[in-house]
């Protein structure tokens, strides 16, 4: 029998792209989703396209709702957790509903999960947030970059926590309240503290998704805004090899459970998001970038790349695709698909 999978946020960016594959394995994939992404009917359209009709099954509701996620977590092996709300800026506008969609979203997932007799292995979408503003560690400038003076192989799990923002507060609070389902009442939970994924079936805004948002703006001529100077370092992944570490953890799920990975490019796939990226993006779209620097902005990271030892010595996952390939591919989807981003 083929395995059960729930994804929540699954006609998202990332949830699309793990549909499609776990569909064309033979996978039973139940989609949950409220729709109120920008591309997310496109996405489903796609998915259908892909992979026939009638090859997942769509439930359109809201993990605010927990009558809605327990029904459709009902009978599930595998759930996961993508549904969020995914804009810092979004959250300090709008706390209550950021908190209500990622901690509250998370504690009802978990819920259903915990009163199903299934125990279902849960996977949640962390993000690196959680470990802050960095501000006690180092920093120094390059030309093209910043840089922690100390720290080679970037911030590793054991990091203290210092949310920052409603989005770290409750995305914070989601991560806490999944590795303690694992603790308290023996859920097999995974923590994913992910950086900056990218890939195909992205739409990327300004507040979210930047490096999809740099590559529309691109091909659309619109004048982008800089925030700060443009060293700032990340540490990009390209979706597929997130999806990898998806599946290596449910594979090894007696390793996994319980555990909180950093996933993201590491050292390796980081990059400063102007200065060293530009000139990447203009080697592979030959187009001159029109650019506005603005303000620093509130509790922007000068520095931050994920330490991916852990993951790599557990799980024996790395990176596949670095920054210029995954660009690539990003940019030649956006390029053929630009009428989706009128």
């Amino acid at each position: 029998m083929s395995d059960r999978y729930l994804i929540t946020g699954g006609a998202g960016f990332i949830g699309s792209n793990y549909a499609r594959r776990l569909i064309l394995r033979g996978a039973e994939v139940t989609i949950f989703d409220n729709l109120s992404r920008g591309g997310a009917g496109s996405n489903l359209a796609w998915l259908e396209k892909e992979t026939g009709k009638k090859s997942f099954q769509f439930i359109k509701g809201d993990v605010r709702d927990f009558e809605e996620i327990k029904a459709a977590a009902k009978g599930k092996e595998i759930i996961i957790h993508l549904a969020a709300q995914v804009a810092v800026t979004t959250s300090v506008e709008d706390p209550r509903n950021d908190f209500e969609v990622n901690a509250g979203g998370t504690f009802n997932v978990l819920e259903a999960a915990r009163l199903d007799n299934k125990q279902p292995i849960v996977i949640y979408a962390s993000t690196n947030k959680v470990y802050g503003g960095l501000e006690d560690l180092e920093i120094i400038e390059e030309p093209t970059r910043y840089q922690f003076r100390y720290l080679k192989d970037g911030v590793g799990e054991s990091r203290c926590l210092d949310f920052h923002s409603p989005y770290g507060c409750s995305k914070g609070a989601g991560d806490q309240y999944v590795r303690d389902y694992f603790r308290m009442y023996g859920i097999p939970t995974v923590v994913f503290r992910q950086s900056c994924i990218f890939g195909t079936r992205q739409f990327g805004i300004e507040d979210q998704g930047w490096v999809a948002w740099f590559v529309i703006a691109t091909i659309k001529k619109i004048v982008l805004k800089i925030y700060g100077d443009g060293k700032q370092i990340r540490d990009l992944l390209f979706v597929e090899d997130l999806m990898d570490a998806y599946d290596l953890a449910i594979n090894k799920i007696a390793i996994s459970k319980g555990q909180v990975y950093n996933v993201g490019g590491g050292p390796d796939n980081s990059i400063s998001i102007w200065i060293e990226f530009s000139k990447l993006l203009k080697e592979i779209s030959g187009i001159e970038i029109q650019v506005e620097y603005k303000d620093w902005r509130p509790g922007d990271q000068k520095v931050y790349f994920s330490n991916i030892n852990k993951i790599h010595k557990e799980l024996d996952w790395t990176p596949k695709i670095d920054v210029k390939e995954g660009l690539s591919r990003l940019y030649q989807w956006t390029s053929e698909n630009s009428d989706l981003f009128a």
